[in-house]
């Protein structure tokens, strides 16, 4: 079914005009009905605002089946990865455009999208991709990393005021469900779970030590800095992590950068 039939059908399911959907999605209501006649496609920026005001996914509001695309996606996105973990951003980002072609609007593809922009030179789309996954995605996963991104483009680009009011959006988690699955379940699932939280919490530790390290040093405790950021290091060494992962060499670089200068 077309993409035309799609927005037609949800309307009329839903009863409200093309008036409704226009001044929602901030558009014209001729717009609307060139949308729903197939006379014009919808921007694919507003693709996930549709899928959003009719609690569909981009998938279905397409009419894909939902299972062979998430599937696709998948492979796509771990193509792309592979390109990533060795620096090479610009294929990891030409794999996920293409994606995108194929699959307007999916948030699996956007979210890792958002992983290969180039904060300087592309730092416009990346604010506008992350405040429409935070405004439109069901998917919790989706919608904070988002925000989290957000934020970290917000410190980036100087925009300081806007980074504790993002960061707020984001609730305060004690656990995870990574974690929990590790505790409270057995065998290959636990043991995959453990694997996956062991290494999300060394490389938040990393990180934690490298700003306890960076605020002693500023604040004239160098030898402390000098010990904070020696342990992150060794503690980094003593679990043997890939540096051949370019999320690992980068912090890893960043600590023995901060210790050879002290």
């Amino acid at each position: 079914m077309k993409l035309s039939d799609n927005i037609k059908r949800l309307r009329k399911e839903k009863a409200i005009s093309q008036d409704v959907l226009a001044n929602h999605l901030g558009v014209s209501f001729q717009a609307v009905s060139k949308w729903e006649t197939g006379a014009a496609m919808p921007d694919v920026l507003l693709i996930p605002a549709i899928a959003s005001f009719f609690g569909v996914s981009t998938d279905e509001l397409f009419g894909f089946n939902v299972y062979e695309i998430e599937q696709e996606v998948q492979r796509i996105c771990d193509e792309a990865y592979t390109y990533r973990r060795v620096g090479d951003i610009v294929q990891a980002e030409i794999i996920l455009r293409e994606g995108l072609k194929r699959f307007p609007g999916n948030e699996v593809l956007l979210i890792n999208l958002l992983y290969v922009l180039d904060e300087e030179t592309q730092g416009e789309e990346l604010a506008m991709l992350c405040k429409q996954l935070a405004n439109n995605s069901h998917d919790d996963e989706i919608k904070y990393d988002a925000i989290r991104i957000l934020a970290e483009h917000y410190k980036a680009s100087g925009q300081t005021e806007l980074i504790k009011p993002t960061l707020e959006q984001i609730p305060e988690i004690y656990f995870s469900k990574l974690q929990l699955t590790a505790l409270l379940l057995d065998g290959d699932e636990a043991f995959h779970a453990a694997h996956l939280e062991l290494g999300v919490t060394l490389e938040r530790l990393a990180e934690m030590m490298s700003v306890i390290g960076e605020h002693e040093l500023a604040s004239g405790q160098t030898d402390a800095a000098k010990a904070t950021f020696a342990r992150a290091v060794n503690v980094l060494e003593i679990m043997d992590i890939n540096l051949e992962n370019e999320a690992w060499k980068r912090i890893y670089t960043r600590l023995q950068d901060a210790l050879n200068e002290i």
